[in-house]
């Protein structure tokens, strides 16, 4: 079936004139003018081109950005069109429950009880989890993952805390990789990032005598299931909940303890930490590395378990995601203790929820066209460089496209 719908004029009675009695010809002819009037005006004519399609997603804020910054593109190259409701991994996962709209995003593998089988998963989006903070100076701050397990479980709240101290003033090495058109570190015959140089580069920091200002996602977030899971991963003596998509159910203590209070807060969405830790000085949170800049927050490295500190960009993810496994279900595992010198531990993968079973076909293949772009270069890498993304390539590519062709 064509995806174009049509309209034969015979049958609607628009014959040629030839075919109407003299009788009443000039009403039949004026009918005649505004059917087809109102026939060219939507579309339903033969020989048009496939339909515009206008979807409607929502869920995760992590990917929001990149999702919007590529909306011109998409429009474009395929006539289709988009509208993001940006919120939580919570919500996108409900309204797939729900068949709200007609693609969804997660940060998390959707695994609960009420998850439709026809649903798909695609790892859609790269990009780190940036450590956001709100100190004065200029000197980059470095925090391993027992310390920030401490930090925002609530035994460290003090910005000249000796594990801080300790995390600041050390030597550490400097990865450089040798890097594809992607700016994704190349890879050898074994599928190891290729190092082009090391190097052993000491730090100093004089940490303030300040308190702490925690500040957390109070909503349902992939961005909290992963920031969590990192912790109980990397620092289990310290962090010794499982993950959650809700921050405070991860919380190892009493979150709402005495010493918590006013000092241990949360706000909902990226946007919102973001914003808060910006107006909070010596604060402390997590979100996109793209939420920095506006809000006038500092990026902090990360120590991985190599020993190197490593900024949040999209090298030290693609290091990172190379030790990653995929099930048949595009589900990710990530290593956390991987000793790939170059790596940021906090790197995540935002999953396209998509159906396997649209009703409607032509929305099907408008969804597919979507996921597509976002993983094309034209996307992930000439937007999604400048937010701090980082590009799908390689075989995590090749896995999330057998996955995409999985939606019909």
């Amino acid at each position: 079936m064509s995806d174009s719908p049509s309209v034969n004029l015979i049958s609607l009675g628009l014959g040629c004139s030839s075919h109407i009695p003299k009788k009443g010809k000039k009403l039949r002819i004026s009918k005649f003018a505004k059917i087809a009037t109102l026939a060219l005006a939507f579309g339903l004519v033969a020989g048009t081109p496939a339909y515009a399609v206008d979807l409607q997603g929502s869920g995760a804020s992590f990917p929001a950005l990149l999702i919007e910054g590529c909306k011109a593109g998409f429009a474009s190259n395929t006539s289709h069109t988009y509208v993001y409701a940006s919120s939580s991994s919570g919500t996108g996962q409900a309204n797939s429950d729900k068949s709200i709209g007609d693609f969804w995003m997660s940060d998390g593998a959707y695994t609960a009880t009420t998850r439709r089988s026809t649903l798909v998963h695609v790892p859609l989006v790269a990009a780190p989890i940036a450590v956001l903070h709100n100190l004065p100076s200029k000197t980059q701050l470095q925090l391993s993952a027992a310390t920030i397990a401490g930090i925002f479980g609530g035994t460290i709240t003090r910005w000249n805390d000796p594990a801080i101290v300790a995390d600041n003033n050390r030597t550490s090495v400097k990865v450089t990789y040798k890097l594809d058109a992607n700016g994704n570190p190349r890879k050898d015959a074994k599928g190891d990032p290729i190092v082009l140089r090391t190097q052993n580069v000491t730090s100093h920091y004089t940490l303030p005598n300040q308190s702490i200002k925690v500040i957390y996602r109070s909503d349902s977030s992939g961005t909290s299931e992963n920031f969590t899971n990192y912790l109980a991963k990397s620092a289990p003596s310290v962090w010794t909940k499982a993950k959650n998509k809700v921050f405070k159910d991860s919380f190892p203590g009493n979150i709402n303890a005495i010493e918590n209070l006013g000092r241990v807060v949360g706000a909902q969405s990226s946007s919102g930490v973001s914003q808060l830790a910006g107006k909070t000085s010596y604060s402390i949170t997590y979100a996109e590395v793209n939420y920095a800049t506006a809000n006038k927050l500092k990026v902090a490295k990360l120590i991985n378990p190599a020993g190197s500190a490593v900024s949040a960009d999209s090298t030290g993810v693609s290091a990172f995601l190379a030790s990653a496994s995929q099930d048949a279900n595009g589900f990710l595992t990530f290593d956390y203790a991987t000793k790939e010198k170059g790596a940021y531990p906090l790197g995540i993968v935002s999953y396209l929820l998509a159906d396997t079973s649209y009703p409607d076909k032509s929305r099907a293949t408008a969804v597919k066209e979507f996921a597509n772009y976002i993983l094309s270069s034209k996307c992930a890498k000439d937007v999604g460089a400048n937010l701090g993304f980082s590009v799908i390539d390689g075989d995590l590519l090749k896995k999330s496209l057998a996955q995409v062709a999985k939606i019909g």
